[in-house]
């Protein structure tokens, strides 16, 4: 059991039984015609959407050979740490209190957290399988320094270890599919009548809803090497960040699907460029060094292999402290509303504690 399955059991251990109201068809406004937000709600709900689509914006990769590498996925993972972090800034400027909060509104925004808490706890999983393959990369390294054969014997057990270990399945992926498809669910928005904050909330809620789905569902396609599952999801153009968002979703979901799958294991461009090395030294491995210019080769095989497996592992490294990261926004935010939850429920109890101390009422 990793460090963040430890950590979500006892945020889930926390919760108090709530039930889950469904509502709505999918991809409602709730801004209906003729409804109305204050200028100063109107405000923040614009400045809370134009910032969301300038982060959009900027993660859109410049060229094909910028998407699904991870560079890429790490700006993606910051960009969903910040826009988490805008909700709470709005929350504090819309001066509302949990106590203000609906039920359903809490309802959803529990169940939803525990899904992605259990997505990245997927991700995690998969990232440190990937780094554990680097161990056969080192290895294999290792045994190139000499041209022995009883050294290239060795260097083979390593490829072969490499491409079994990635080439083999993450049953951890398979599940969040099914999250993911749940978590779509919800991105129906409830009727607001009498709160314009809560109008306000909701959709912006709804649109961290939206592009935090997107984005696991590229991280999710990208690490099963499968754009079955990949999404495409509708938003409604009166959203300001609708068109940045729409731009970004088709650039990348178009690279993904345009990737052949029977040539890689992985949508990621630096366990290709792993690959591609590997397929190049496995011949000269297999056969053996026998005169100067086949050892210049390998040499230069050896060279881009150690610069292509440096690369992965850096990059690897730097994705899993987002993840990481995003993981403790979405688990501090959970356990700050829990939290203020008990404290109203202890408000409340020692109200009526108060009340029943006085008696009954003289007549």
């Amino acid at each position: 059991m990793t460090n963040l399955d430890l950590v979500h059991q006892m945020s889930r251990a926390q919760e108090p039984h709530r039930s889950f109201l469904p509502f709505g068809n999918p991809f409602r406004m709730m801004l209906p015609k003729g409804s109305s937000l204050s200028p100063k709600m109107l405000d923040l709900l614009n400045t809370f959407e134009e910032n969301m689509a300038e982060r959009l914006r900027k993660i859109k990769p410049p060229g094909k050979e910028d998407i699904l590498c991870l560079t890429w996925m790490r700006s993606a993972m910051e960009l969903l740490c910040e826009i988490h972090a805008d909700i709470k800034v709005l929350i504090t400027s819309l001066e509302l209190p949990v106590c203000d909060w609906e039920d359903k509104w809490i309802d959803v925004y529990l169940d939803n957290s525990v899904k992605l808490l259990d997505i990245c706890i997927a991700f995690s999983s998969e990232i440190s399988r990937l780094k554990q393959g680097h161990l056969f990369l080192r290895c294999l390294l290792h045994d190139l320094e000499s041209a022995s054969p009883k050294k290239f014997i060795q260097a083979r057990s390593s490829l072969d270890g490499w491409k079994q270990h990635v080439a083999s399945k993450n049953p951890r992926l398979d599940n969040i599919f099914s999250v993911m498809d749940s978590l779509a669910q919800t991105l129906d928005l409830p009727k607001i009548k009498n709160s314009s904050k809560g109008k306000v909330l909701m959709r912006a809620m709804y649109g961290v809803k939206v592009v935090t789905l997107f984005i696991c569902s590229v991280f999710a396609a990208a690490f099963s090497g499968s754009a079955k599952k990949l999404m495409d999801l509708p938003v409604p153009e009166t959203c300001l960040w609708a068109q940045a968002f729409s731009d970004l979703q088709t650039c990348v979901n178009s690279e993904i699907r345009n990737t052949d799958p029977d040539k890689v294991h992985v949508f990621l461009k630096e366990v290709e460029s792993v690959d591609s090395g590997v397929r190049k030294v496995y011949p000269i491995v297999q056969d053996g060094v026998e005169n100067p210019v086949e050892a210049q080769v390998l040499q230069k095989s050896k060279s881009d292999l150690e610069k292509a497996a440096g690369e992965l592992c850096q990059g690897l490294e730097l994705v899993a402290k987002e993840v990481d990261g995003f993981f403790q926004v979405v688990l501090t935010g959970r356990d700050a509303l829990l939290s203020n939850l008990r404290l109203v429920g202890n408000v409340f109890e020692q109200g009526e504690t108060s009340l029943n101390v006085q008696g009954p009422p003289v007549r």
